[in-house]
């Protein structure tokens, strides 16, 4: 009850600070199904650790906070860097520790733990997915030798290297440098329950003034490409596809997904082009991301639109709308920069401006989600956006959307839903679990609908999820927000790996003592 109310007074101050909320937020019902991502950086240990060489203990405390504070704030999935630079945050791995981790290169965590298995068990347990964050071609984040192990990549192998940017990058047109970087992402596919691999903006590097000095790379390995630039974009896609094929082959559930800089590209330079008039990512990152949605290597596409509405050079409205159109029928996550809520120009201002663009590509039937850059902004709170995510717009827990082209087959419902009220604890279900679904898999985990005395029982009303599982360790669930005297009515599904949803189980209807 107390919830409630504290809901109450924070929905009447923002329909007081933003008449704009009152009218198109609180009285929208969020979706049942929509991707709530955010971003956990730990390159230059942006959001986690809060520094290097922090006790174990206290990394996994730190940790637990931003988790907890996510799963409060309806978030359902993050996006965790596990390789800022040819290093690593988990322990199965074939590169040093990363220093970002552990305060030197190479230095293991003492005492010992593997920060993605817990980082997974920690998501999983909160009812969120963790996608494994690499980038794939920056393999230093500056030139001190020192800040690199003796057995760091760039060093044993300093063939695969240019220098660029006071940064060593992977040669992206080497045939070794594409089996080398898909081996390392593989590692974490075959040894972590991960529920996605996820690339962000960085390919080819940022371009400064120099010229990027890989000719002679294009002389040797050219394929008969004329243009530098085509090969350079080839030299990309060639990895995209050769990662796509082998995470399908070893784990078909895994799901793909890059993070491309907002604009593809111009359409003054390209004629599929947006109407924008930025840098882009098909000009100068070399990353083509319209052929990889054109051609399905991967599951979803989430442009970083980190952009306000009527923005002159780059429209939040018109890029929405351009990625929607060239989707080609997977999944589109729109890129959001939190960190810009405080910000005080060109539009930004508004701090209604955030909860505006999310509520504007609910509108839009080809969108499917946000993902948050970065997890300190929301957790802190800027411009009060954590508030307007929490109390309004992920008011209610949402399940991800489904990927049918990798999996369109139900779990069978769960069997034998029995409920009992217990005086001063609550209401405790019990279940059983079902048998294999046709495709022979089993539930993965549990979705727990509750109903008031009047309700109908409709599956589709987010409103009335109670509680979301990622595991079947259990088949008990305790209401423990149940109110004396109330009549409740409760219904449990199951869900599989890449959460398609059973049917109803049988219904249990109690008052509460």
């Amino acid at each position: 009850m107390k919830k409630f109310f504290l809901v109450l007074l924070y929905s009447c101050c923002l329909a007081i600070l933003f008449p704009d909320f009152a009218l198109a937020g609180v009285n929208a019902a969020p979706p049942k199904r929509e991707f709530r991502g955010v971003w956990i950086a730990t390159v230059v240990n942006i959001d986690w650790p809060s520094k290097p060489g922090l006790p174990t203990a206290v990394q996994k405390e730190e940790l637990i906070r931003i988790f907890d504070a996510h799963q409060q704030a309806g978030i359902n999935a993050v996006l965790f860097q596990v390789r800022p630079t040819a290093d690593a945050f988990y322990a199965n791995s074939r590169e040093p520790w990363s220093r970002y981790l552990t305060g030197a290169p190479g230095k293991a965590p003492s005492p010992a733990y593997d920060p993605l298995e817990f980082a997974i068990e920690e998501a999983h347990s909160r009812g969120m997915e963790l996608h494994a964050w690499f980038n794939p071609y920056r393999a230093t984040f500056d030139l001190i030798d020192a800040n690199t192990s003796r057995d760091h990549i760039t060093k044993t192998k300093p063939e695969w290297f240019f220098t660029y940017s006071g940064k060593k990058q992977f040669d992206p047109g080497l045939p070794e440098v594409r089996d080398y970087i898909t081996s390392v992402i593989m590692d974490v596919v075959r040894n972590y329950d991960v529920d996605g691999v996820h690339f962000d903006d960085y390919f080819y590097p940022y371009p400064d003034k120099n010229v990027l000095p890989d000719l002679p790379t294009f002389r040797k390995y050219g394929r008969g490409i004329n243009s530098i630039e085509d090969w350079r974009r080839d030299n990309v896609n060639l990895l995209i596809k050769k990662i796509a094929d082998s995470i399908n082959s070893e784990k078909p559930h895994v799901k793909f997904g890059i993070s491309p800089f907002g604009i593809w590209e111009n359409k003054a330079q390209h004629p599929e082009g947006s109407e924008t008039s930025g840098f882009s990512g098909y000009r100068q990152l070399y990353a083509d991301a319209r052929v990889w949605l054109q051609e399905g290597w991967i599951d979803y596409i989430n442009p970083q639109l980190y952009f306000p509405f009527n923005y002159r050079a780059a429209a939040f409205e018109k890029l929405l709308d351009w990625w929607s159109n060239n989707s080609f029928g997977r999944h589109l996550y729109i890129g959001q920069g939190a960190y810009r809520a405080i910000e005080r120009a060109n539009g930004w201002q508004d701090r209604d401006q955030l909860p505006r663009q999310v509520r504007h590509l609910r509108e839009n039937n080809r969108v499917q989600g946000s993902v948050f850059f970065s997890s300190k902004s929301l957790t802190n709170n800027l411009g009060q956006f954590r508030d307007a995510l929490q109390y309004d717009l992920y008011r209610y827990k949402a399940l991800p959307p489904v990927m049918l082209w990798l999996d369109s087959v139900p779990p069978l419902a769960p069997r034998g839903l029995t409920a009992r009220s217990v005086k001063n604890v609550g209401v405790t279900l019990h279940w059983q679990h079902p048998k294999a679904a046709s495709d022979g898999e089993g539930a993965y985990g549990y979705v727990i609908y509750r109903f008031e005395e009047g309700e109908q029982i409709n599956l589709e009303q987010a409103k009335n999820i109670l509680q979301i599982m990622y595991s079947t360790k259990h088949s008990t669930y305790t209401d423990d927000s149940a109110i004396a005297n109330r009549r409740y009515t409760y219904v449990v599904t199951s869900i599989d790996r890449l959460k398609n949803e059973s049917g109803a189980s049988n219904v249990r209807t109690l008052v509460v003592k």
